[in-house]
């Protein structure tokens, strides 16, 4: 069967390029077979391959807390209750941005939504993790060496083999997410990197107190560029899925941004000072006429958020990048289906109060 499949795809990639005239060029040699043929098995390595292992925290009838543990688990409750906290402040009738058209085309006014979350990605689970904890897990220390001078220096509740984004052998940004169920209090980590003696390094930290609207001083990072938390901001399965409503804004990245910010950010990370490049914090929500009734159960769930609460900025990546929690039990084909929303279908809110 694999050498099957190796033979197919194969014979379709170099009848393409053959056919398309790419094999050569100006009589050079530009991918020669062996080249083709050591990427056609790598594909067929990763279309082969098992599936990873990853298992989220299932409900628990006999656990009476809204909160439950274990990774990916249920929070059946806001993150921020404050009624006037910003992730939860209902955007649908804010005026429009006046530079919103500029903003959008600067992103990408053609560019489609995409979800960067899901079941696995390239081996590991699709995007960034959380696990909630009780009160009396072990706290330890964190060694921080980049942004030590903004990151918040206690011990945080890592349990033992937390998840982090992009599996244990992920390069990228490596986000761990830890929720305090009993203390409310959550704990970020970027670049967390567990070491051999048992201890760990990390990047940055943050701890947020989920019972206050009190943010990172000013100028300060997070876990995340804007210098805001991350879980309150992520697509997450069990409020999609079967609470069947996100009450809360999104996370969201752009290519490049502005050298500024609007609270509840407090930080930048911006690559231009020029107005048509976002700020962090900048919020964008969808039009209010978009018609969701064609889209899956669960992309309508997102697609109303996003007309109710919007989306905020929070990080340089890929553009409109909305970040979410990895579950296995995401239909991936049916959270693809926002991808059928352009940036030209969004609209910045009026942004005031910027900072840098």
């Amino acid at each position: 069967m694999k050498n099957f499949v190796m033979g197919t795809i194969f014979g379709i990639v170099l009848s393409g390029l053959a056919g398309a005239g790419l094999l050569y060029r100006m009589g050079k040699l530009e991918q020669t077979v062996e080249q083709v043929t050591e990427r056609v098995s790598e594909k067929v390595k990763e279309i082969t391959q098992p599936a990873p292992k990853f298992e989220v925290a299932l409900p628990d009838k006999n656990d009476p807390d809204p909160v439950q543990l274990g990774i990916g688990a249920v929070i059946n409750k806001p993150l921020f209750s404050q009624p006037d906290n910003a992730w939860n402040r209902d955007i649908s009738k804010e005026p429009v941005d006046p530079n919103s058209q500029a903003i959008i085309a600067r992103i990408g006014a053609d560019k489609p939504l995409h979800p960067e979350f899901g079941t696995f990605y390239r081996g590991a689970p699709n995007g960034i993790p959380y696990t909630v904890v009780a009160g009396d897990q072990k706290k330890v220390p964190i060694n921080f060496d980049r942004y030590g001078d903004q990151s918040d220096r206690e011990p945080y509740p890592v349990p033992d083999n937390p998840p982090i984004e992009g599996g244990p052998q992920g390069k990228g940004d490596r986000h761990s997410l830890i929720l305090d169920r009993d203390n409310w209090k959550l704990y970020e980590l970027y670049d967390l990197r567990p070491q051999p003696d048992g201890s760990f390094k990390a990047a940055s930290g943050a701890v947020f107190d989920l019972k206050s609207n009190r943010t990172r001083p000013e100028g300060w990072t997070s876990a995340d560029a804007a210098g805001l938390p991350i879980l309150p901001g992520l697509v997450r399965y069990d409020e999609t899925m079967m609470q069947k409503e996100i009450k809360h804004a999104l996370r969201f990245t752009v290519p490049k941004s502005r050298r500024a910010y609007l609270p509840p950010a407090t930080h930048h990370a911006g690559h231009s000072e020029a107005a048509d490049y976002p700020p962090m914090g900048m919020r964008v929500r969808l039009r209010a006429d978009f018609d969701v009734s064609d889209y899956p159960a669960e992309a309508q769930v997102i697609l109303k958020c996003l007309q109710k609460y919007g989306m905020i900025l929070a990080d340089n990546g890929e553009p409109w990048f909305v970040s979410g929690a990895p579950d296995p039990r995401w239909i991936d084909m049916n959270t693809h289906a926002i991808k059928k929303v352009k940036g030209r279908d969004l609209e910045v809110i009026q942004m005031r109060d910027m900072r840098q």
